[in-house]
Order: C-alpha cells, then sequence, then structure tokens
C-alpha cells in the first residue's frame, strides 16, 4: 500500500478508536447526572415515609469471613432497628474460630441471632447464603456485610416502600464513607456516591439492574423461586439482578443519605485491586451466561450489553488511550485526526467539574467537612485512579481466559466508624 495507505490506515483507526472513546465517556457521564437532572428526578429516588405500619418480616443475612474486628459492631447496629420483626443469621465458616466466637457470643446474648455454620471446603460469599437460605423465616431476605453500619430506621422504610410499590426487590443505598483516609479512599467514595446515588436509579427505571452486594431486600419466594445466588459466580449481586430482571422482576431503588448503609474502602491500593477484579471478573462472567438475551426489549439488551462489557471496555481503554496520544503526538497524522485523538480529554474535562460538584455534594449531605486539599486530590488522584482501574480490568480479563475464579477476599479494619474529620486530623 506504501507509506501514504499506512498513514490513512492510522488515520483511521486513530479517529474511529477516539470517537468511540469519547461516545463511550459521554454516555457514562450522562448517566452519572440521571439523578440530578431535574429536581423531580432527584425527589423520586428517595424513600418515602412510612407511615407506622408493619406487614413484612425480614430475614437479615450477614456473611462473615475473617470479620471478627468489625462483626460484633454490625449485628449490634442491626439490633437496634425500629423494626419488631426481623431475625439475623450470621454466617460463618467451619474453618473460622475468631469469627465464630464473635457470632456466637451475639447468639447467646439475644434470641433474635442465630448461626449457620458453612461447611464448604472451598468458601465465597453466594455458596455461604445459600446454606443459609433454607433457615430463613421471614417474608424478606436482607443482605449485609459484616462491616455495615446501618441505620435503625431502614427496615421501616423497606417495609413501606415493598408495601406501596408491590416491589419484588428493594435495593438501599450503600456509602464508603472515609473519603479522608488516602487519596484513592476519596475516589472510591464518590464512586459510590454517583453509583447508588443515581445510575442504579437509572437501571431500575430501565427494567435491567445489575444489583447492589448489600442492602438488597428480596421477598422469600421470589428468591428461592430463582434458586438463591450462584455460587460460582464472583459478582454474585449482579448476577442475581440481571436474572430477576430478564424475568420481569420489579426492583425498586431507593437512595437516602440519611438510610444508606455506611461502609469503609479497602485497606491498601492492592486490596482495592483484587476487589475491583473481582467485581470485573463476575460481571464478564454474568455476560457470558447470557441470561441478560431474555430482556424483552432490544434497548434494555443493549444497556445489558454495555455494563456488562464494561471491563472489556477499560482493558482495552487501557491500552489503548495511551498508544492512541502516542501516535497523534509523534506520528506525522493530520491535524483534523489529531483533534479528533483529544475528544476523549473533553468529555474528561466535564466530568472532572461534575466530580468536584459531586464531592461538595456528598460532603454536605453526609456532614462531612470537605477540605481544599480534598478537592486537589481528587483532581491529581483521577488519572492514576484510572490506570489502577484499567490495570484492574486487565487482570479480570486475563483471569477470565485462564479460567481462574478463586475469591479474592477484601479485609476490613472498621475505618468507615469513626467518619468525620476532626481538626487534629491531618489532610
Amino acid at each position: 500500500m506504501g507509506i501514504w495507505g499506512d498513514l490513512l490506515l492510522t488515520s483511521v483507526f486513530i479517529a474511529a478508536v477516539s470517537l468511540a472513546l469519547f461516545w463511550m465517556a459521554a454516555f457514562t457521564l450522562w448517566w452519572q447526572m440521571h439523578a440530578w437532572r431535574t429536581p423531580e428526578v432527584l425527589a423520586s429516588t428517595r424513600f418515602s415515609s412510612p407511615d407506622g405500619g408493619e406487614s413484612l418480616s425480614f430475614s437479615l443475612l450477614l456473611p462473615a469471613r475473617h470479620e471478627q474486628a468489625v462483626l460484633d459492631h454490625t449485628i449490634q447496629r442491626l439490633l437496634e432497628s425500629s423494626h419488631t420483626d426481623f431475625e439475623i443469621i450470621v454466617i460463618v465458616g467451619h474453618d473460622d474460630p475468631e469469627t465464630t466466637a464473635v457470632a456466637r457470643a451475639a447468639e447467646e446474648r439475644d434470641p433474635r441471632v442465630r448461626v449457620v455454620v458453612d461447611h464448604h471446603e472451598k468458601k465465597n460469599k453466594p455458596k455461604a447464603m445459600n446454606t443459609a437460605l433454607p433457615h430463613c423465616r421471614g417474608d424478606v431476605v436482607g443482605v449485609f456485610d459484616a462491616e455495615d453500619q446501618v441505620h435503625p430506621e431502614l427496615l421501616a422504610h423497606v417495609d413501606h416502600a415493598f408495601r406501596t410499590t408491590d416491589a419484588d426487590v428493594v435495593q438501599g443505598g450503600v456509602q464508603l464513607i472515609n473519603f479522608h483516609s488516602s487519596w484513592y479512599s476519596l475516589r472510591n467514595c464518590l464512586e459510590y456516591f454517583f453509583w447508588f446515588r443515581s445510575r442504579l436509579h437509572l437501571h431500575a427505571q430501565k427494567g435491567f439492574i445489575p444489583l447492589g452486594g448489600n442492602t438488597v431486600f428480596v421477598r422469600t419466594k421470589v428468591l428461592r423461586e430463582a434458586d438463591g445466588w450462584d455460587p460460582n459466580c464472583l459478582a454474585e449481586d449482579c448476577d442475581l439482578g440481571v436474572r430477576l430482571s430478564s424475568v420481569g422482576k420489579k426492583v425498586v431503588v431507593a437512595y437516602d443519605s440519611d438510610m444508606v448503609t455506611r461502609e469503609e474502602t479497602p485497606g491498601s491500593l492492592m486490596s482495592l485491586m483484587k476487589q475491583r477484579t473481582r467485581w470485573n471478573q463476575g460481571f464478564l462472567q454474568v455476560y457470558r451466561k447470557k441470561d441478560w438475551k431474555q430482556l424483552p426489549s432490544f434497548g434494555q439488551r443493549l444497556l445489558a450489553r454495555y455494563t456488562l462489557m464494561t471491563p472489556y471496555l477499560q482493558a482495552v481503554s487501557g491500552v489503548v488511550i495511551p498508544l492512541n496520544v502516542a501516535i497523534a503526538l509523534f506520528l506525522d497524522v493530520p491535524v483534523g485526526v489529531a483533534f479528533i485523538t483529544f475528544l476523549p480529554a473533553v468529555t474528561a474535562l466535564v466530568t472532572f467539574v461534575f466530580e468536584l460538584v459531586g464531592l461538595h455534594d456528598f460532603g454536605k449531605q453526609y456532614g462531612l467537612r470537605v477540605r481544599f486539599i480534598h478537592y486537589l486530590k481528587l483532581i491529581v488522584g483521577g488519572p492514576f485512579y484510572q490506570v489502577l482501574l484499567a490495570g484492574a480490568a486487565v487482570r479480570a480479563v486475563w483471569r477470565e481466559q485462564r479460567g481462574r475464579n478463586d475469591w479474592e477476599l477484601t479485609s476490613h479494619v472498621g475505618a468507615h466508624l469513626t467518619e468525620v474529620i476532626r481538626e487534629d486530623v491531618p489532610a
């Protein structure tokens, strides 16, 4: 073809990839902004106030593995619930005596707490919850993590939501709260804020939703008809949401800053990398299962395909974007093509502005003092965080291709239990 032919092909490739990345980023940003489009949409995302009535009983599952440091606090918070009809089922491994001791002590103190032992040789969260499912006595099964800080009025709000909406599933909000712990904690907290505050509401509206990992409530009958959770999926919450969406079950999402379940970010970058790898690989597993193809409309299936393929897209972006920029800067490509190459940077800039506003809103809603240094960390840490996410996506694709699906556990130390920054805590 010659040098001009090679240059033409290179230019076309660069332009095509840049435009694709631009539109992907634009759509993602638009979805993130869903809850803030109008005051009416924002108001509709909240729980409605309970009327004082109770008609449902709850079985609250609390899978705990090597969580002796935080488990007792979570159990005590759940026991403070204002709802009068619930049980707490703590699921511990047969090979985890430290966590079992904490759970047994709580069981002895309060009859509403029961302990179920998981004897699977290879353990993970869905296997643990499936072990407990036959023991559930409540009308609704709720799922929490062992480090969760749960509001005492949450069950009353969820009961009311089920009764007034005829929902099969109610997804409440989850919020990482220790934004001051590290530069990546800041971005991790903001991600949760956008996901649960806005993005999941869009998914529920469209009739396709990958459920969040906890503060999710499913009618026990519906859950048993679905055979519980997929024991081999690394994102069992996403998988359950996709399967229930695909058979037309109604999912209601409600977010209220007073009612959210508060959690902590992973304690190290490697822990965060492993957590994101697991979630990404789980999404790829759900995509490969193809339950989403049962969704009735083309728009739903398109949204499902895009959402579940996000790890692939992030992995490709992580490899292609630096290469794309290098080609535009150092090769002799037409000016128009070089301009197109930097289009994704436009959406990145708009996203940064939206994130700054979002961080202000996050601090305001949770009564947390956001300082100038936090805004600076948000901006400076942005590119590094994207590299981390791309690395986790590449790692997930690599693990999936090699058939590695072992569960990488995220440890917790309770950093979210002191969420207010004091004057003597350095930024």
